[in-house]
């Protein structure tokens, strides 16, 4: 087959679209791709490395939207960047990562989840089924906001977000959780992560505030305290959640997944909710509720939110739609105890001002009218249909290997290997044959990690659960002991 390039490329298995981009992008740099140079076609290109056209696009994307190459009508992408000038070329390259604070000189971008090729099996956690949501629905709601922006309400807006959504979603958390607020407590953010981010940045005092988080837990809570000058003091879990005698008696903001632990799944008893908040009161701590999956319950009466339960001041709620909607809907929320509105509304109006406002309008039409609710309903009975499945599965295939840890509510499962098998070994095991599972133990830090596996709800349906417990069962054979 005729080579699209004058040069070699080389494509590893994983990872494929930033050594794609890596590579091309170098080429430009030293040349051997030269300006006004017309590159090869997305299908030409994906054809002769052996990757995914849309792998090729995302690369081609990237280099165009970092000014490296340019869209051309009818000509395809052509080169655009010459290299490196005269001036830059002559300036040492050694050490000019010393100019950045210490953190991020080693920092790598992240590829989005989604830019590995597909697989069979798709068992990551945090990744919702985006087929079953009405996008139909949402496109004429939004073209119906569009349609309700004047220019008033095109100028900046308020940074706690709109005032429809705001209500929107306190009826929402307020019936579905119990949690008690009005929109007037609500900071509508970019996601989780933002409300994350933005709390850090109003309760940590660099190099003096410790952070309590759950271990094993979400690694992005972890980085982004850290970012901001914390102290992160992981605190061990059991079968009832954090537990709270561990957590260092200096800790002034602790993080929690009360309704569904992540990654293992527990919900936190009543007892530890209460002595979690009674530790909040008593050392003048703050606690961070995350709640992100809470609404797909399968079993039981929920627990009150934690928020529900305060009666200090002392709870700050988080809540998204990525995992209940999509995850590029970008939209979250934060119910701040009313002490701490006017901090981040403040430090709110420093980083970007308020959150797109047509995304706002058209979720807070899309909760007004019962979208939300009914789609939240259908997608708990299918994730359901899916847990129980894959532990139907598991229990007929490999039920002697994996113990399955409690868990009623959320968008994935773990379990435990009980076989002397390590968790990453079985997750490459696994990759070969196509299915992506995550090893328990790399949400952890501390010393003692859990050996098991975590299973993704959102990425494999009901009637292809079998198959994957089959497969792993049969990879597991290799670890029987004897």
């Amino acid at each position: 087959m005729d080579q699209p390039l004058a040069f070699p490329l080389d494509i590893p298995v994983r990872g494929r679209l930033q050594a794609l981009h890596g590579q091309l992008r170098a080429a430009i740099l030293d040349g051997r791709l030269r300006t006004g140079q017309t590159l090869p076609s997305t299908r030409a290109l994906s054809t002769s490395l052996g990757v995914s056209r849309n792998t090729v696009v995302a690369a081609y994307d990237l280099l165009l939207s970092e000014g490296y190459v340019v869209s051309r009508q009818g000509a395809g992408y052509v080169v655009a960047h010459t290299g490196p000038t005269e001036a830059s070329a002559s300036r040492p390259g050694a050490g000019e990562e010393k100019r950045l604070q210490a953190r991020w000189r080693d920092a790598t971008v992240p590829a989005p989840m989604n830019a590995l090729p597909p697989s069979r099996y798709d068992l990551r956690a945090g990744l919702p089924d985006v087929s079953r949501f009405p996008f139909e629905a949402w496109r004429k709601l939004s073209a119906r906001a569009l349609r309700g922006l004047t220019r008033a309400m095109s100028a900046y807006d308020a940074v706690e977000g709109r005032e429809a959504l705001r209500e929107a979603i306190a009826g929402h958390v307020s019936f579905t959780r119990a949690v008690i607020c009005s929109a007037a407590d609500i900071m509508v953010t970019g996601g989780a992560q933002q409300a994350f981010d933005l709390l850090a940045r109003i309760l940590v005092t660099p190099g003096r505030t410790v952070v309590a988080v759950e271990d094993p837990g979400y690694p992005p809570l972890r980085a982004t305290f850290e970012a901001a000058g914390a102290s992160v003091a992981p605190v061990p879990i059991d079968d009832e959640g954090l537990i709270v005698e561990q957590i260092p008696p200096n800790a002034r903001v602790i993080y929690v997944t009360p309704s569904h632990q992540f990654p293992s799944g527990m919900a936190m008893s009543p007892a530890r909710r209460a002595a979690l908040l009674d530790f909040a009161r008593r050392q003048g701590a703050v606690i961070i509720e995350d709640d992100y999956d809470g609404e797909f319950r399968y079993g039981g009466r929920p627990l009150d939110a934690l928020q529900t339960l305060d009666r200090d001041g002392s709870v700050f709620y988080v809540g998204t739609f990525s995992k209940s909607l999509f995850p590029t809907l970008r939209l979250g929320y934060v119910v701040a105890p009313a002490w701490a509105m006017a901090a981040l509304g403040g430090l709110r109006q420093l980083v970007d001002r308020h959150s797109d406002l047509l995304a706002q309008d058209t979720l807070a039409l899309f909760i007004a009218e019962g979208h939300l609710a009914r789609h939240v309903r259908k997608m708990r009975r299918i994730y359901a249909e899916r847990r129980d499945a894959l532990l139907g599965g598991l229990s007929r295939h490999a039920g002697d290997a994996l113990r399955p840890l409690a868990s009623d509510a959320g968008l994935h499962i773990a379990a435990e290997l009980r076989w002397p098998v390590s968790a990453r070994q079985l997750v490459k095991d696994a990759a070969v044959k196509d299915i992506r599972i995550e090893a328990l133990g790399d949400y952890a830090v501390g010393e003692h990690k859990p050996n098991g596996l975590v299973f993704g709800l959102g990425g494999v349906p009901a009637t292809r659960m079998d198959e994957v417990a089959r497969q792993l069962a049969q990879l597991l054979e290799a670890y029987r002991p004897r």
